[in-house]
């Protein structure tokens, strides 16, 4: 028997399709276009109106980086009020230039959600979209951008390698990126930018997934202006121009060969390869394995905007109705011993992750948490992820227990459902439905955080 479908999915669905149709329909206007007026009004409305279609929905309405996709993605967007960006051929500290923000529209950035526009945007749209950017932040207003000398490149040699591999050594990038640049011996494990968020240092035998370019040149310019904003510095000053062009030129040189590229021999190889340094950095292996299944989506609770509320990430409390199987709170995953994973046994969490079996001994739904498709992973995979669980600190925030429908409710629901064919219904409402030590506070900042403001989603 078919299931039936979710009106609101599909409500959602024809949404998405006619924001694509939509945007199909205005490449036209948009590549190469130029503004309907020459007036500086004419090209800030233009601008304006590309980033709040094209932008906002990552960055925010007003560049802040906190638009309503941002909690999903990784690495978080760029907040363009502060005026620090990463990618430039500027000296550190400075803003960009012109040409540095187009050729990042144009071209994306590799490993992020951030996608190249050069088929969409252009011409005169891409110049407004760069000067509405630059509005954003008042530094544009005050200061101007300060390029960096580029010395006359070392062409690639072995002599130029081995001059590399050595300051590579001396100037301790393998504390980053690990001994052979693949980041798996690395001893700076827990790195944040900025904003204290997350981050990892570039696989640098990877070089598809390289930010802004993966030439020799490329990777001179980064390590020569830095990565503001992250923990990558910047070298101007600190090694010399040769030793810059060397390790530029050995970083090329430890390139691996990508995978869609490799015989069934070398792929069984490199996955040895890679199953050996899985097993000897587990935390490491847990720690990506909650990022692809995207746990922290569900066990945070989310604000009105449907934004994470960052405090309580992995710590559960977002609510769903999930028809007539009643009222759920996904639990806490933080090591808190009182309301989290702290007092759990490793089987306990294994028997919850794979056979969905609580604590308690009662028996969880196979969806929203898909504990039966968890199912199928190794055991080396769940003793890493529940090594990684291990290691998040512990946050405060009590979960109520489900609230079941009583029989006859629960059986006219199964009977809608199964006979009637009507649409299953899921809710999900924001706010945090955990209780926390400090509630009271939190709903004086946090309005939709407090259990009490709980709210249906429409």
């Amino acid at each position: 028997m078919r299931p039936s479908i979710n009106k609101r999915l599909a409500y959602s669905l024809v949404i998405v399709i006619l924001a694509s149709v939509a945007t199909l329909l205005s490449i036209t206007v948009l590549k190469g276009s130029p503004s309907p007026q020459d007036s500086p009004t004419a090209n800030s409305d233009l601008g304006k109106s590309l980033y709040q279609t094209r932008c906002a929905p990552c960055h925010g309405a007003e560049g802040k980086g906190d638009g309503f996709a941002a909690s999903d993605l990784n690495p978080k967007p760029r907040d363009f009020t502060s005026g620090k960006y990463k990618f430039r051929s500027t000296k550190s500290g400075s803003i960009p230039t012109d040409d540095n923000l187009a050729q990042v529209i144009n071209n994306g950035l590799h490993g992020t959600s951030m996608p190249a526009w050069k088929e969409f945007i252009s011409g005169d749209s891409l110049q407004a979209i760069v000067t509405y950017i630059k509005s954003l932040s008042p530094r544009f207003q005050s200061e101007l951008p300060a390029p960096v000398t580029v010395s006359n490149p070392i062409p690639i040699s072995e002599k130029s390698i081995a001059a590399g591999k050595e300051a590579y050594k001396n100037l301790q990038c393998g504390k980053c990126h690990g001994d052979d640049g693949s980041g798996m011996s690395t001893v700076a494990t827990d790195l944040k930018d900025d904003l204290g968020k997350p981050i990892t240092p570039a696989n640098l035998t990877e070089p598809w997934t390289f930010r802004s370019g993966a030439s020799s040149a490329d990777i001179y310019l980064r390590m020569k202006t830095g990565i503001d904003g992250s923990p990558m510095p910047a070298y101007e000053g600190m090694a010399s121009e040769q030793d810059l062009w060397n390790v530029a030129n050995y970083v090329t040189s430890i390139a691996r060969k990508p995978v869609w590229q490799m015989n069934p021999t070398e792929l069984q190889q490199y996955y040895a390869s890679l199953d050996n340094s899985n097993k000897a950095n587990p935390v490491l292996r847990g720690k990506y394995l909650a990022t692809i299944l995207a746990c922290d989506q569900c066990h945070s609770p989310a604000d009105d905007g449907r934004k994470m509320i960052e405090q309580y990430r992995m710590a559960g409390g977002q609510k769903w109705t999930i028809g007539h199987y009643g009222d759920f709170v996904t639990i806490n995953l933080t090591s808190d011993k009182e309301t989290g994973l702290g007092n759990w046994t490793d089987d306990q969490l294994k028997n919850a992750l794979t056979k969905g079996i609580r604590k308690d001994g009662s028996r969880s739904l196979p969806f929203p948490m898909p504990w039966t498709a968890m199912a199928s992973l190794s055991n080396d995979d769940l003793n890493a992820l529940v090594a990684y669980l291990r290691t998040i600190p512990p946050v405060y925030n009590k979960i109520p227990e489900p609230k079941r429908p009583n029989f006859f409710s629960y059986m006219w629901g199964k009977f809608k459902m199964l006979i009637l064919k009507e649409d299953f219904p899921l809710q999900m409402y924001p706010g945090n439905a955990g209780e926390t030590k400090s509630t009271s506070s939190m709903e004086s900042a946090h309005p939709s955080i407090a259990s009490t403001t709980i709210r249906k989603e429409k």
